[in-house]
């Protein structure tokens, strides 16, 4: 006899679920409680209307998901309070990203509470890496307004579930951990249940949902969780800990910005518009309703500013530590070089073994904080051998036409600094 998804959840769910107690910073459990969402819950009570900040990846970003399935979850749990959501989530991006859209894409829309979401995509990257994005976050957040609540939240791929099934917190959440840790915000396991389920037999991790009727199948792809399935998992870990964190009360205290973790943190990151930069060459400016990239990002850059020249290029004069770009990769796409004064330029291509077709990204290069800099995105000449570059992941090129061009298309300066005359 099949056994309804929505229903095997909640017998295979509720005898392992076990909130957080008393251990060491590597071991994952639940929900650390630390300092809670006082502000948060304070305004549930009032009766007022509460956002709430979405910032990380697809798993994010998916329709449906825990994101969407939370804010059901509050709106039945505090029906005095009205909840709306922010969806910052941007597929296949990281906090080295997140720390440049925290300000534009959550925090001008005034959040009570964001939730943290990068574990996923983080994983594999160097620890200063994730401290340097995690801490810019937080502070960014605080530096705007100290009662904008902040909790972190850890999801999995099948890849990491062995960590969590030793009760231990992959290489990535671990080092958000430490930022979490030294500004006392909260940090939950969503995937903690989720591979216990599998270490047990009960969960797959990918198929088909009808191939296995008496199995939850978590995802199609090890990734990127069903709604009904992963997500749904998800949500009420969530649903778990924020009972837990509910119960901490709000401090009568004056705010201060505790120092910081690592000097080099990137508070300062920032998107800038592209019209900030000189541009040398023809450069064009399209836009969603003339131009079929523009349209299809549309949700990302109001505009994009295009060459296909090489030697055309962008410039910007500047002092901080870092500089990049949030750009896009796709079939058209070429490779920028990047050159830092009189350096040697350093070849950033723009194509990739998923571009059959168009998508956001960025690069961020480091530069020295001590000194001004002139930034060049220069349209490099050297030709990708995209067939190659995609036979890599068993694609090819469908319409040669798609992939002729080796155009750089530029959407916002990233910037951890400041410009300069």
């Amino acid at each position: 006899m099949r056994i309804r998804s929505t229903l095997l959840i909640y017998w295979l769910l509720i005898p392992g679920l076990i909130l957080a107690q008393p251990s060491s910073l590597k071991q994952a459990q639940l929900v650390k409680v630390r300092a809670g969402l006082p502000h948060f819950f304070e305004k549930i009570k009032t009766k007022e209307k509460v956002r709430i900040g979405y910032l990380g990846g697809s798993i994010t970003e998916a329709s449906g998901g825990w994101r969407d399935q939370s804010l059901q979850w509050l709106q039945k749990q505090y029906p005095q309070a009205t909840f709306t959501g922010i969806n910052a989530g941007v597929g296949g991006t990281g906090s080295d990203l997140g720390v440049f859209r925290v300000e534009p894409q959550v925090l001008a829309l005034k959040p009570d509470l964001v939730f943290v979401e990068f574990a996923v995509n983080d994983q594999g990257k160097k620890p200063e890496q994730i401290y340097r994005a995690m801490e810019g976050i937080v502070r960014k957040i605080w530096r705007q307004n100290p009662a904008i609540d902040i909790c972190f939240v850890y999801t999995l791929t099948a890849d990491l579930a062995p960590y969590y099934q030793r009760q231990e917190l992959p290489p990535a959440a671990l080092a958000m951990e430490e930022i979490a840790e030294h500004y006392d915000v909260p940090g939950v396991c969503l995937g903690l249940e989720v591979a216990r389920l599998a270490q047990e037999g009960k969960l797959i991790f990918k198929g088909k949902p009808e191939e296995h009727p008496q199995q939850l199948v978590f995802s199609a792809d090890n990734v990127h969780p069903y709604p009904e399935t992963g997500q749904a998992l998800y949500t009420q870990a969530l649903g778990a800990a924020l009972r837990k964190l509910a119960s901490v009360q709000k401090k009568e205290r004056a705010f201060v910005m505790p120092a910081p973790f690592v000097a080099d943190h990137w508070e300062a990151a920032r998107m800038v518009p592209l019209d900030r930069l000189a541009r040398h060459g023809s450069w064009q400016v399209i836009k969603p309703g003339t131009d079929s990239v523009a349209y299809l990002l549309r949700n990302r850059f109001s505009y994009l500013l295009k060459s296909t020249q090489p030697g055309d290029y962008l410039e910007v004069r500047m002092k901080g530590l870092a500089c990049g770009l949030y750009d896009v990769v796709g079939p058209g796409c070429g490779s920028y070089e990047w050159q830092m004064d009189q350096q040697t330029p350093q070849l950033i291509p723009r194509f990739d073994s998923y571009a059959t077709y168009y998508r956001s990204h960025f690069f961020v290069m480091p530069t020295s904080p001590e000194q001004a800099h002139v930034i060049r995105f220069r349209i490099s000449g050297e030709k990708l051998n995209k067939a190659d570059i995609l036979s890599k992941r068993n694609q090819r090129m469908d319409d040669s036409r798609r992939f002729e061009e080796n155009a750089g298309y530029a959407g916002q300066l990233l910037l951890v600094g400041d410009l300069i005359p």
